[in-house]
């Protein structure tokens, strides 16, 4: 019997521990370990931004969508990978023993890198859905005085297709309102 563990329950994780399940064997088992108890659609994000959908449209509970398919899922974020002992240790010390680790974990985030970038700086962000409801606040300013406005992606970023989508979604949001004639829109791209 082999132990699978799949570290983060992100756009990877939630796959790979479905396909994982498939394709194990009857008596392996396949256990999630995620920092949260909700999976986020994270290509709906955008939408998020422009108030096309809330947050709970994009979301699920992490536990019974991997239970019905009997895929254990741990709650908590993981301190750290012992791969000389094959364990992951939990943010509460205990440890998960695996004999497969599969790391979906995602993308770290540096808006330090770059002064003023960032949800918490100077920038919006649709990254994660807690900055897609932050950057929905500051799109309803925004639409409500319209101006010139710039979107994209700095140096140093891994994906750039959120960027060229939120562009294309501003412009279909502010087509819809009729006012796309008052906003100059500059693409920046590394």
């Amino acid at each position: 019997m082999a132990h699978i563990v799949i570290l983060g329950a992100g756009i990877g994780g939630m796959p790979m521990a479905y396909e994982m399940k498939q394709a194990a064997r009857p008596e392996d088992r396949v256990t999630v370990i995620s920092d949260s108890p909700k999976f986020h659609f994270v290509p709906s994000n955008p939408w998020v931004a422009v108030n096309w959908r809330k947050r709970q449209d994009i979301e699920i509970d992490i536990e019974p969508a991997l239970g019905r398919k009997g895929i254990a899922a741990i709650t908590q974020a993981a301190k750290r990978v012992h791969p000389e002992l094959n364990q992951v240790e939990l943010l509460d010390g205990t440890r998960v023993d695996y004999d497969y680790l599969v790391i979906a974990t995602g993308p770290k985030l540096a808006f330090d890198e770059v002064p003023g970038l960032g949800p918490d700086g100077e920038t919006q962000s649709i990254c994660h859905v807690s900055h897609a409801e932050k950057s929905q606040s500051a799109w309803d300013h925004f639409v409500a005085n319209p101006g010139p406005i710039v979107v994209g992606a700095v140096q140093g970023a891994s994906c750039f297709g959120p960027a060229y989508e939120f562009a294309m979604i501003m412009d279909t949001d502010l087509r819809r309102r009729k006012i796309r004639d008052r906003v100059p829109m500059t693409f920046v791209t590394s």
